[in-house]
């Protein structure tokens, strides 16, 4: 890592990190109680009050100086983009020659939530498509319990729509809409996108005939640490909870194939909790969005039939070294919830009611305490309002990808976490949510809640306007 001394020179969030505030800016306007400064501050004591375009990339305000460069580095790695080896930045060297982009920052842009192509874009950087198909044979049956999923034999699971100048890309993604007209009971009408995925200009042969695809975009970054610190034993609960209320929602953890400990555990992370830890989920990506290897993922993300990844020059066995990863890991557990605003108006405190009322917090749970760990103090037993139980639920079939993966099924997905929700149009510059981006507002993302949420989603319907717009306001709180 040679390099490593030029880059942090070229740090540009030292400098924001080492004057982030202590004090919140609420608390110097309002006298809050308890309660409501707990509601305000998310994370815990890792909140930060920060706001802004750049409220998703500041670290966890109870981070102590001393480990605030480690953040900074494992940012450097994070945002900068990766070339082709070989290279004199031979820190960074060794992307592709298959790749969805070259570099995290691209897809997770500011830290924040990606979106679907739109019209008149050339590319769809921050959304890629998840391939498999079904697992017939004992063998491939046998093979689900450490890959959750069969790739496409020669397309792998993942779609990778760029590469190397010396290489063709594997093909592009195609996205259409049909509209889907849903209609409140006082008679507004809200027309719903449905997606119409097809992938085009194949450059290494046709994909199996009975491949599923599943698009999916970049969520945000902000308090993956915290999560993975919920102890298992609370995650457990949820689901035993859920299961005694009877009221029709019964969640499930994932059971996934960690690769360091090499055995099943609990999943948590992504769309469908298919990742035990930001480790993997980290070194993952990597390897299927940039084509790099690492001491968990050794092998080039180029199938058998593409000899591509033989013929071209690479980093090295492992072009993301250990301290890389471990850089990236602290970063990535680290980036802060920013504060919740607005708590104390009249309607986003309606709208949290409503929200209680209709039963939208039997998945999307509050007041989690997260485990005493040792080597993470400031992530260490944080009482925290994500908004997820981490948990599988039924969405119906207007959100299925009809895909498994682990024991998800094609209409199961994890609860994404709501904290920061409101921030997203600032960051990011838009509104779009769900696992593909087809919502373009939060409105249209609770409608098309299905399964399990079919009641609350149907609550929702018979609101009338005063009360959605409440619903709204609470939401765009978080």
């Amino acid at each position: 890592m040679k390099s490593l001394a030029t880059m942090l020179m070229s740090l540009w969030l030292l400098p924001v990190i080492a004057s982030a505030e202590s004090t919140f800016p609420e608390e110097k306007k309002t006298k809050y109680t308890q309660e409501q400064l707990a509601k305000i501050k998310s994370g815990g004591d890792t909140t930060t009050p920060k706001t802004g375009a750049n409220a998703f990339s500041l670290p966890s305000s109870n981070l102590p100086m001393s480990k605030r460069l480690d953040f900074s580095v494992g940012n450097s790695f994070f945002r900068n983009p990766w070339v082709q080896a070989p290279a004199t930045t031979d820190a960074r060297d060794g992307l592709g020659p298959l790749f969805n982009t070259n570099g995290c920052q691209n897809c997770h842009i500011k830290d924040g939530r990606g979106h679907p192509p739109e019209k008149g874009d050339t590319n769809s950087v921050s959304m890629l498509v998840r391939l498999s198909i079904p697992a017939l044979t004992d063998t491939q049956k046998k093979q689900l319990i450490k890959s959750g999923t069969i790739p496409d034999p020669i397309y792998g699971d993942q779609l990778q729509d760029f590469a190397l100048p010396e290489a063709k890309p594997e093909g592009q993604i195609s996205l259409t809409y049909s509209d889907e007209p849903v209609t409140f009971a006082d008679g507004e009408v809200i027309t719903l996108r449905k997606p119409n995925l097809t992938i085009t200009d194949l450059n290494y042969g046709p994909m199996a005939k009975d491949v599923m695809l599943s698009a999916r975009i970049a969520p945000p970054m902000i308090g993956l640490g915290l999560l993975e610190h919920i102890p298992e034993q609370t995650l457990k609960s949820f689901v035993e909870e859920q299961a005694a209320e009877n009221k029709g929602v019964s969640g499930k953890l994932n059971q996934v194939w960690d690769v360091q400990e090499n055995k099943t555990v609990i999943g948590r992370f992504g769309w469908k909790a298919g990742q035990p830890t930001l480790m993997q989920q980290n070194a993952a990506a990597f390897n299927g969005d940039l084509g790099l290897t690492s001491a968990l993922f050794e092998q080039e993300n180029c199938s058998d039939a593409q000899s591509i990844c033989q013929e071209l020059p690479n980093g090295g066995k492992h072009e993301v070294t250990e301290k890389v990863l471990n850089f990236v890991e602290f970063y990535s557990q680290h980036l802060a919830v920013p504060a919740r605003r607005n708590i104390t108006e009249p309607q986003v405190m309606k709208g949290e009611k409503l929200f209680t009322d209709i039963g939208c917090e039997s998945c999307h749970r509050t007041n989690i305490k997260t485990a005493n760990v040792p080597n993470r103090p400031a992530l260490s037993e944080q009482t925290i309002n994500p908004y997820t139980d981490l948990l599988l639920h039924d969405m119906g079939e207007g959100l299925a990808d009809n895909r498994p993966e682990f024991l998800a099924n094609g209409q199961e997905w994890r609860t994404p976490p709501l904290w920061g929700l409101g921030y997203t149009e600032e960051v990011n510059g838009h509104t779009n949510f769900l696992h593909d981006g087809r919502a373009r507002t939060v409105m249209e993302a609770v409608l098309w809640h299905g399964g399990e949420a079919q009641m609350s989603r149907d609550k929702v319907l018979q609101l009338p306007l005063s009360d959605r717009q409440a619903l709204v306001a609470f939401l765009n709180s978080l």
